[in-house]
């Protein structure tokens, strides 16, 4: 019997039958691209940990790096109170992106990994951190050295801030420089919160820095992602003063 061409039903079946091939043809792509794609993230996240310690690494030899100056097994996950508490994924496995989003996680459940780095000899902490930019989520890693205080390096990123504004908290140049030399607290060992001010900072100011021109929204929320991380991790750096490292 001859198929008829024009009628709904052979319309309605070609239509079921190419969804069928088109979606099995998807999901055999994204089954064999997801191990790529898991790579590319575990490597552009090893890149970002490492420059916070001002190591410049790319795909090719992230893994060398990371290996070389990441002290994975002294690392750890604190609690909300800045304690270490038993994990059982690696702190490299803490998503903290999504941790931060996932809206059933409360502020006091989320995990903060720490990472302990090996540079030259130099003891480093680097300290990840998550947040929501204007347009989306926004990120960083920020390392102190022995003292537990002097910011080293940061490297901040984001996914949807505007070119030219608020995308610059991406760039080492123009905002994440300046970073360096900065304190997270006080001379007592409290806290000190850091200001990303609209205005030019003082140069001997050891708490601020300058915001993004015509970004002032990127910068504020920044500055709510970089002190309400750090306030958990300060309150480890005074548990653990005198403590040498693990």
């Amino acid at each position: 019997m001859a198929i008829d061409r024009n009628s709904n039903a052979f319309t309605f079946g070609f239509a079921i039958a190419m969804v069928i091939v088109v979606g099995s043809v998807l999901a055999i792509l994204v089954t064999y691209l997801r191990p790529f794609q898991e790579k590319n993230a575990r490597d552009k996240k090893m890149i970002s940990i490492l420059g916070a310690i001002n190591i410049d690494a790319d795909r090719e030899n992230a893994q060398e790096l990371f290996d070389k100056y990441i002290k994975l097994d002294d690392s750890f996950v604190l609690n909300s109170k800045g304690q270490k508490i038993k994990s059982d994924i690696s702190p490299f496995d803490v998503d903290i992106k999504k941790e931060f989003k996932d809206k059933t996680i409360t502020p006091a459940e989320r995990k903060h990994p720490l990472f302990v780095a090996d540079k030259d000899g130099e003891i480093y902490y680097i300290m990840p951190m998550a947040g929501a930019g204007l347009w989306g989520p926004i990120w960083g890693f920020a390392a102190v050295g022995e003292d537990k205080s002097t910011f080293y390096g940061v490297r901040f990123d984001h996914k949807g801030e505007t070119p030219g504004l608020g995308a610059e908290i991406a760039s080492y140049n123009k905002f994440q420089q300046q970073w360096e030399g900065k304190k997270m607290r006080s001379p007592d060992g409290e806290f000190h919160s850091i200001l990303v001010s609209k205005t030019p900072v003082e140069p001997n100011d050891e708490y601020a820095v300058d915001g993004i021109t015509g970004g002032t929204i990127t910068s504020k929320a920044l500055e709510e992602m970089v002190n309400r991380s750090l306030v958990v991790y300060a309150q480890y750096f005074e548990l653990s003063k005198n403590q040498p490292v693990e």
